[in-house]
């Protein structure tokens, strides 16, 4: 025997699914831009298609990324994933040996125990071939009820798996949740009884089968639990689709699309439906908010944008209520680019007038090297700029000040509040003065202006944050620091760290000056300072709450300085900090050696003392 009627719900489940992911999948590719489709094209055929393989096993079954955040969280979700995967994948070679065909029905490897009955396996029957299935079935479905068992204690005890709030579930969620918290202690029922009444099974379900025929009537129920089995099977099908569980088939497919070199773009398109469809809705992005922990916003959280989104619901104050830090991004298992998704729909709210900037027009700046663009941040705290163009002179560059006037902003701002047209304006223009100079470096103190320049300008010359150029000056011995026994903690902005991979490089600048001390949270994990361009939604008490927060761990250790690298951030916390704030650039310019260099300007040398002086004379000799 090889059918029976109870396998028509799952068997009819499994083509609704097939049917309603073929339809989505093949919509979601052919929209795609015609270049994105040869990417995938030359994807299958390349190492890019064996990548992405190896990252589905290490992420998707067996959620690497979740164990690094808590291991009992990722314990749960990988008994599921990869148990799930390798009842299958071991139940169909099985039915084939038993079968002896290379193909069978779908269904007949899932309901296997109930069409064959093999007798009770002894101890070194696990070597031949049926006592090693049903040994390796027994022990997939043992690990997945484990994660089970897991499932129930975080409904109580979500803080063991690391989270401190719960996600708020809808419908779908909660019916679909359900029917797959019962498939598999469906499946052991039917399986132990089944085993109990023909004496066969595997060393769990036979010795449950066992007990169970001490007491019950094993041969009328095990036909019951088959069909409770295959409708809970069913039922988990037809729901998953509109579900947060869309994610487990959806999210195999990212991976591929994002090894074959498929981007989020500025608009929002059907490989961000993908990112969106692929969000497991997990809560890891609830916790590591800073809006959650410190300002009290508990509904902005991206777990609850993206629902939002995929329900067509998006609005505005959730949209914009974002510090855009990147904290939640980092951490997202999926690796979904949840800033660039919020940014796209911030564009969709957002009206924009096509003269915004108009009036704009470009002169022939000065033919130089080094071209330095401050930024409208930097030149609201101008101590850093002068720092800067301080460092700049003594080092002899040939430099310009591109917006020592303060001529006009990057264009990141208004990309982050969703004005692209307008924002592409203000980029033009800038390209257009940046490409005249003839300069090989552009230069910024502001890491907003540095990654809009870096990744959207697509300038043919080298864009370097103030930290890498420092970092640079010091190692070609362009400039020279006196030590200092200051104590340092470094605070990494968002932009620049998070943003830009920028960490190291003021690390080492500081080290080579004085002690640097390490805090709780830093590099990928470093806390925004909460005046972040990315969020005009709240107000000064919640901005106060977050910066309160980040400089009570700065300050945790009274350090001398605290010293950053983005001109934000240093007015940010120097609001409410009781040692100093400098960013690194004033950090170096006040232990800067004026001896370093020949060309020392005449104002330099009323803060020389007289044995530097001396010094400096006698170096000119």
């Amino acid at each position: 025997m090889t059918f029976d009627l109870f396998v028509l719900p799952f068997f009819l489940g499994l083509i609704f699914l097939l049917v309603v992911l073929g339809i989505k999948y093949t919509r979601w590719i052919n929209a795609l831009p015609k270049a994105d489709i040869v990417k995938i094209r030359n994807g299958i055929f390349s190492r890019k298609f064996f990548l992405s393989i190896r990252e589905i096993f290490f992420e998707s079954l067996i959620h690497r990324k979740m164990f690094k955040q808590n291991a009992l969280s990722g314990w749960m979700h990988m008994s599921f994933a990869f148990g799930w995967f390798m009842l299958i994948f071991i139940g169909n070679i099985e039915s084939r040996v038993y079968s002896g065909k290379h193909i069978n029905p779908p269904y007949y490897p899932i309901f296997l125990k109930f069409f064959v009955h093999d007798k009770k396996v002894l101890p070194f029957e696990i070597y031949t071939v049926p006592g090693f299935f049903r040994f390796s079935m027994d022990l997939m479905l043992l690990l997945i009820l484990s994660g089970l068992v897991l499932a129930f204690i975080k409904r109580s005890h979500s803080k063991w798996f690391g989270y401190q709030r719960k996600t708020k579930q809808t419908e779908f969620d909660r019916f679909a949740l359900t029917a797959l918290w019962f498939i598999f202690p469906l499946r052991l029922l039917a399986e132990s009884f089944t085993a109990g009444y023909y004496l066969g099974g595997g060393f769990l379900t036979n010795s449950l089968g066992w007990v169970f025929s001490c007491f019950l009537p094993v041969q009328y129920l095990a036909y019951p639990a088959w069909w409770a089995y295959s409708l809970a099977l069913g039922a988990f099908f037809v729901t998953l689709p509109y579900s947060r569980y869309m994610h487990i088939p959806t999210e195999v497919l990212l991976i591929f699309l994002r090894n074959f070199g498929i981007k989020t773009e500025k608009n929002f398109n059907s490989f961000s439906e993908i990112e969106v469809n692929s969000c497991p809705r997990c809560g890891i992005c609830i916790d590591t908010c800073q809006l959650n922990t410190s300002a009290c916003i508990h509904d902005t959280q991206s777990i609850y944008f993206l629902r939002s989104v995929r329900q067509n619901e998006v609005k505005q104050d959730v949209a914009f209520d974002c510090l855009l830090c990147g904290r939640c991004q980092e951490i997202c298992p999926v690796g979904i680019n949840l800033n660039a998704i919020r940014v796209t729909k911030r564009k969709d709210i957002q009206t924009h007038n096509p003269n915004s900037y108009s009036y704009l027009t470009t002169n022939q700046p000065a033919s130089v090297d080094v071209v330095y663009f401050a930024g409208c941040m930097t030149h609201l705290t101008p101590s850093i700029k002068k720092a800067m163009t301080e460092i700049l002179d003594v080092t002899g560059a040939k430099y310009s000040f591109l917006d020592a006037d303060g001529t006009v902003c990057c264009g990141r701002p208004q990309m982050m509040a969703g004005k692209i047209e307008a924002a592409q304006q203000l980029m033009n223009y800038n390209k257009t003065l940046i490409q005249k100079s003839g300069a090989k470096i552009l230069l910024t103190s502001c890491p907003i202006c540095y990654k809009v320049f870096k990744e959207d300008y697509n300038l043919n010359i080298q864009v370097l944050h103030h930290t890498q150029y420092l970092w640079q000056l010091i190692n070609e011995n362009k400039i020279s620091l006196r030590p200092s026994e200051e104590t340092v903690v470094y605070h990494d902005p968002c932009e620049l760290g998070r943003g830009s991979g920028i960490y190291e490089e003021p690390r080492q600048i500081i080290k080579s000056i004085a002690g640097l001390m390490s805090t709780e949270h830093e590099k990928a994990d470093a806390l925004c300072c909460g005046g972040s361009l990315g969020n005009v939604q709240i107000n000064s008490k919640q901005r106060n709450a977050i910066q309160k927060d980040v400089l009570d761990e700065l300050q945790k250790f009274h350090p001398d300085t605290i010293v950053t690298a983005c001109p934000l951030c240093k007015k940010t916390l120097a609001k409410g900090s009781e040692a100093k704030v400098e960013d690194i650039a004033e950090f170096v310019c006040k232990v800067l050696q004026p001896t370093a260099n020949k060309k020392i300007r005449k104002e330099q040398f009323k803060s020389l003392t007289k044995a530097e002086l001396i010094e400096l004379a006698i170096e000119k000799l």
